[in-house]
Formats: C-alpha cells, sequence, structure tokens
C-alpha cells in the first residue's frame, strides 16, 4: 500500500515556523513527509531538517520523498519524547523550529494491517510503532472493566462507555476479541439504535480511545512540548497540530505556563521563583483549516494549529 500523507494546514505551518533558509528544523511526526517536504525545500544547502518518527514505514516512504535533499535531511527512528537525545546525538544544543503533528496518519488509518480503523476490518492492533508494546487487542482483551470503561470515557468521551465496556466483557467470555470488525459490531448492539442515528460513526470514539492508550499518546505531551521549548534558540517557533480537545488543552496550557515570568504564589510580595518568560503565544485563538481545506481533506475538520515562539534569556 502507497504511503500517502496530505499535510493538514499546510501554508499555516510554513508560515508559522517562519523558515530561515540556513537554519535548523526538526519535524517530530514525519509520516509521509508531507510537512517536511515542503520545509526542506525552502533551505539552503545549509540548512537542515530532522525528520522523527516511531513506524518503520512512515521512515521508509519519507526517505523515497525527500531523496534528492541529500545531506540537508536526516531521518532517525525515534518517538518525538527522545528529541533531546536525538539533537545530543546529532551534536546540536538548539533549533530554529520544530513541528509535532499529532493522531494517526491516512496510511495507517487506511492500511486494515494497523488495526486503526472502524471501516476496515483487520488485526486489532493500533500501535503506532508496531514492533513494541500492547496491542489494542491486549486492552480489550484484558484490562478490568471498570479501567476500559475509563479509557474509553475519559480519551474518547463516549456517553455509552460504560454500557460498551460491559457488552465487550461478555463477549470476551465467549471468545477473545482479534479484530477492528468484531469490535465494531459490539460496540454497534452496545449503543442504542436511536443514539446511532445520528453523529459521527457510532465506533469512533471508542477507536480513538483505545488508539490513545495503546500510544500512550497524552501523557507524554506536556514533556515533549517543554524539552520542545527548551531546544529552540530565541526567534524559533514550535507548532502544534491536534486533533482532540485534550491534546489541545495540554498544548494550551503548556505554552500558557511557558508564557509566565513568574509563578509563585500571589502572597508573596517577591519572586523567588526565578522563573522567566520563555516564550511568546503568537495563536491566541488555535488556527482552524479553512472551508477548502475541509472540503479537499475531511479528516482535518477537528485540527488545531497552536504556534509560540522562544524569546531571549533576560538577566535579572
Amino acid at each position: 500500500m502507497k504511503f500517502e500523507h496530505k499535510p493538514v494546514m499546510l501554508e499555516e505551518v510554513i508560515a508559522g515556523l517562519k523558515i530561515q533558509p540556513g537554519g535548523i528544523y526538526v519535524d517530530c511526526t514525519l509520516g509521509g513527509a508531507g510537512h517536511s517536504s515542503e520545509i526542506v525545500r525552502r533551505l539552503d544547502k545549509t540548512g537542515l531538517l530532522i525528520g522523527l518518527d516511531q513506524d518503520r514505514e512512515a521512515l521508509t516512504a519519507a526517505a523515497q520523498c525527500l531523496a534528492d535533499y541529500g545531506d540537508r535531511v536526516k531521518l532517525i527512528k525515534n518517538n518525538f519524547t527522545k528529541l533531546p537525545r536525538v539533537l545530543e546525538t546529532l551534536n546540536i544544543e538548539k533549533v530554529d523550529g520544530i513541528l509535532y503533528d499529532l493522531g494517526v496518519s491516512s496510511y495507517q488509518l487506511d492500511n486494515p494491517a494497523r488495526g486503526f480503523s472502524y471501516m476496515h476490518d483487520g488485526p486489532l492492533d493500533m500501535r503506532m510503532n508496531p514492533e513494541t508494546g500492547l496491542t489494542a487487542k491486549n486492552l480489550v482483551n484484558e484490562l478490568p472493566v471498570n479501567e476500559l470503561s475509563k479509557i474509553i470515557k475519559t480519551y474518547g468521551e463516549e456517553r455509552w462507555a460504560s454500557r460498551i465496556a460491559e457488552f465487550i466483557d461478555k463477549e470476551r467470555q465467549k471468545t477473545e476479541i482479534r479484530t477492528t470488525g468484531q469490535l465494531v459490531e459490539i460496540i454497534k448492539k452496545a449503543i442504542p439504535a436511536g443514539a446511532r442515528r445520528q453523529g459521527p460513526h457510532p465506533a469512533k470514539r471508542t477507536f480513538q480511545a483505545l488508539r490513545i492508550a495503546v500510544n500512550n499518546e497524552l501523557h507524554i505531551l506536556e514533556n515533549a512540548f517543554e524539552n520542545g521549548i527548551k531546544h529552540l534558540r530565541p526567534g524559533g517557533r514550535i507548532c502544534v497540530i491536534t486533533f482532540h480537545s485534550l491534546e489541545d488543552r495540554i498544548t494550551k496550557d503548556v505554552f500558557k505556563k511557558a508564557a509566565k515570568s513568574c509563578i509563585c504564589p500571589p502572597e508573596i510580595p517577591v519572586c523567588t521563583c526565578g522563573k522567566h518568560r520563555e516564550v511568546k503565544i503568537i495563536t491566541t485563538r488555535p488556527i482552524v483549516p479553512t472551508e477548502a481545506e475541509l472540503l479537499n481533506n475531511p479528516r482535518s475538520r477537528s485540527a488545531k494549529l497552536r504556534i509560540a515562539e522562544k524569546l531571549p534569556v533576560l538577566k535579572r
């Protein structure tokens, strides 16, 4: 299957990064290099693009896409939580821009073998890195009902979470749930017919919740963004595209915290925390896709882009 990546809000991301021809830029979620190919196209021979992805198939596709740029590109198989270690290995202390395009790629969704989609029958997997870790099949068949319900409710914001978890438990006592098709049918039975007639596909929220849990997507974000900001040079930009309200909230909170100059309790008359403003928030409200993009790429409909710029350190 061909690895295709339709980049979300491409023009807005490129403008947000304020690309300098000789700069160093990191695409922390490389995918099929949709964003990266536009970033590197704007670099001269002194510039560098670093692409990270934990999916070997994505890296292979990106390498083919970016082959013409030679030494201007370094592609590394790793999770973006390891960014500090990656930069240290490359002997790079600061970079000029970092992009995080969160969520799942179109290739991963459309490839039944990866088990992300409720639209295709395949193995119940959902791992971004299919070489390691627990699968969605492990969670669905092994988690206690209350934990499974909590995951579906918290990460999927699914009102029928408890009922879905109960139906899953009833079914897994008869036979192991191995495929996405099996899970979809269980979810359809669990959600009352009237509730299924409106809104998105009945399995959408549960599949989203399981994917987030399998890949630990939310718990890693705060530390990852803080490390990203730490490795930006003054004037450098961090761009984050989210597809989930919880992802967006974490991004907003990290940016807001980094933009504060003091976090001392209000009752303390003199600042003792020593904190300085790290960033200037560029997007007071997130940028969302245009109507034209929504028509061309319906999967972009929940996307939000937030941007912040690193400030110079002021001496106290």
